[in-house]
């Protein structure tokens, strides 16, 4: 087996089952998660180009690689607190909706941003999930704006780094730089206020942990992705939500009505659409 694709694997497995990691941190408020994560972050991220001296990209910093950094950091930032809250109020199965919508999401964004041209297929399967969104804002009375908001930032999140020249771990390093300054000032204040949330070490050790689960998941994607093909990574990236949705019916037991089925279901259509898509127009490799 290609050794990407078991890296690629890896990295969609661990965030699929994140859910059960947060939910042991789910007393804790969302902005404070979301400060020990970049934290943390930070610091195992350092701790790994230390141990792999790779410095170099250090003068590649100029004005214009920092002002797309910090919009990814500013989209990274509220997709991770966006997810931790649906995550700690028993909304993992509108997650994971979210992130079955965010390929095509990305799609449109190639074609709004990018001026990338779309074959009929892809506007089909953006199409089949447009129609579940209304399908689904229409059975609950509301549009389903947890899933649309991890969608549209995780897809902002993946433009901002598609056009950077920053690798993945160097990415995060910079991102996490760049946020530290205000989670570090948040710790500070709510410890210095008595509204610090961590009062033993079972939880500091939790939230510790989020640092290298982040950025090791983060590491196994890049390793991934340098060794299989783009529409190869485009199936493997359906394990996460699967997972996610599994974990939000089967263990959680979050309703899921065979009206809101019928919603993701046109989102799954979309996908398939999509993918098949994908693999029928991928290059065949010469020799």
């Amino acid at each position: 087996m290609n050794p990407g694709v078991v890296f690629a694997a890896l990295a969609y497995v661990a965030w699929g089952l994140f859910p059960l990691y947060l939910k042991q941190v789910a007393l804790v408020p969302p902005l404070e998660v979301v400060a020990h994560r970049t934290v943390w972050s930070l610091v195992f991220s350092l701790a790994v180009l230390a141990l792999l001296r790779r410095w170099s990209w250090w003068r590649s910093l100029d004005r214009q690689v920092l002002w797309k950094t910090g919009l990814s950091a500013l989209f990274v930032a509220t997709n991770w607190l966006g997810y931790v809250w649906a995550i700690a109020t028993d909304h993992v199965v509108d997650a994971s909706l979210g992130y079955f919508i965010n390929p095509l999401v990305n799609v449109a964004l190639g074609y709004l941003v990018l001026h990338e041209r779309l074959r009929a297929a892809q506007w089909v399967a953006i199409g089949f999930a447009t129609a579940g969104v209304l399908w689904l804002t229409w059975q609950l009375g509301h549009t389903p704006w947890i899933s649309l908001m991890l969608a549209f930032t995780f897809g902002l999140y993946g433009l901002m780094r598609k056009t950077s020249t920053l690798g993945a771990i160097e990415g995060l390093t910079v991102e996490t730089l760049l946020l530290a300054p205000i989670a570090v000032g948040a710790l500070l204040w709510w410890s210095a206020h008595g509204q610090h949330a961590v009062t033993d070490a079972a939880y500091g050790g939790w939230l510790i942990g989020t640092g290298p689960l982040t950025a090791g998941a983060l590491m196994l994607f890049a390793a991934g992705a340098r060794r299989v093909p783009l529409s190869t990574m485009g199936l493997i990236q359906y394990v996460a939500p699967t997972l996610q949705l599994m974990l939000g019916v089967w263990v959680y037991h979050e309703p899921m009505s065979s009206a809101r089925l019928i919603g993701f279901a046109l989102i799954w259509a979309g996908l398939a659409i999509y993918s098949a898509d994908s693999l029928f127009k991928r290059p065949k490799a010469s020799g």
